[in-house]
């Protein structure tokens, strides 16, 4: 019999498996707290609203710098995209078993269902998950718990295993019924949720981790934005990148974005996107390429008299 009340620090993603792994612990009277973890592909704000919509305390931890270390060199390798997803899993649950030690949680837990990601959900990717974040006997994962070897709160008496689930395997018809059950609607679809899962995202990362091994969380917010080129393999123009802005917003925002070292080039008598370059040496031929880019994706350049450009930067630096 439980002499305290048991405390929980559990992963919320806001989708629907991590909101049913709260209530089935919440239902069994243990306290829980809500604890999202986000980065530049992935936001807290889903789990934001389902944390207002359950009145449960919660908290958000920027880990983007650390995560960037983990995608640069993934111990476990990559999912379908450029998802490293088991050591994505093992990073979160660290940090989590920190907080977990330093703050008298008895356990962390997670909406994780055995078999339903084929390379992160599995019975020895749990296990290594498990196993990288130091968390040994002191994960638990609701939903199939029932499936898995009993963790030390369940061996402990501070959570019941028998009122703990054996779901299995992709199908979502358990979770949608207990859903319902437990008054829950409006939940998203699964996945689709992190930036690294989508190809055309991955694609331009990719092409920023070749030219630019040592890229920073800044540059990985410009790729979600306007269209990239990395022109001078051949030339040995070393790492100069030209992002092109689609729209007048876009536009905006790599003017904001330009560092005193970049070179902002803008259409000066005709409509066309602007053009950010960026590189460690930004010769010539870079200006020359970056005009004639603004040329190609400016429909009415044609119509234009005259056909100038408004460059702000130093080339000679």
């Amino acid at each position: 019999m439980k002499t305290k009340t048991t405390k929980a620090l559990v992963l919320l993603s806001g989708g629907l498996d991590s909101t049913l792994a709260m209530k089935l612990l919440l239902a069994q009277g243990i306290e829980v707290e809500g604890i999202t973890f986000f980065t530049n592909f992935y936001s807290a704000e889903k789990a934001k609203q389902v944390a207002k919509q359950m009145d449960i305390f919660w908290r958000a931890i920027d880990i983007s710098k650390e995560f960037l270390e983990v995608l640069k060199k993934p111990k476990h390798g990559f999912g379908a995209g450029l998802n490293p997803c088991i050591d994505c899993h093992a990073l979160m649950l660290k940090k989590a078993g920190e907080i977990m030690r330093q703050e008298g949680f008895d356990f962390v837990a997670t909406g994780e269902v055995l078999g339903e990601r084929p390379m992160s959900q599995h019975k020895k990717a749990l296990k290594i998950v498990e196993q990288d974040a130091d968390l040994e006997g002191y994960l638990l994962r609701p939903l199939s718990a029932k499936l898995l070897e009993p963790t030390i709160p369940e061996k402990q008496g501070l959570v019941e295993r028998e009122k703990l689930l054996g779901i299995f395997g992709r199908s979502r018809k358990r979770q949608m019924e207990l859903a319902a059950k437990f008054g829950i609607k409006n939940y998203p679809s699964p996945g689709g949720g992190c930036a690294l899962t989508q190809s055309g995202f991955a694609e331009r990362l990719k092409e920023l981790m070749k030219h630019k091994p040592d890229f920073i969380c800044e540059d990985v917010d410009l790729i979600k934005i306007g269209r990239h080129f990395w022109p001078f393999d051949k030339l040995r123009v070393e790492n100069v990148q030209i992002i092109l802005g689609r729209n007048q917003e876009e536009n905006k925002i790599l003017v904001s974005a330009a560092k005193k070292e970049d070179i902002l080039i803008e259409p000066k008598d005709f409509a066309g996107p602007t053009a950010l370059l960026r590189g460690a040496q930004i010769l010539e031929q870079a200006i020359e390429k970056a005009k004639e880019l603004i040329l190609q994706f400016s429909p009415k350049a044609a119509d234009a008299k005259q056909l100038t450009f408004r460059i702000v930067g130093d080339i000679n630096k």
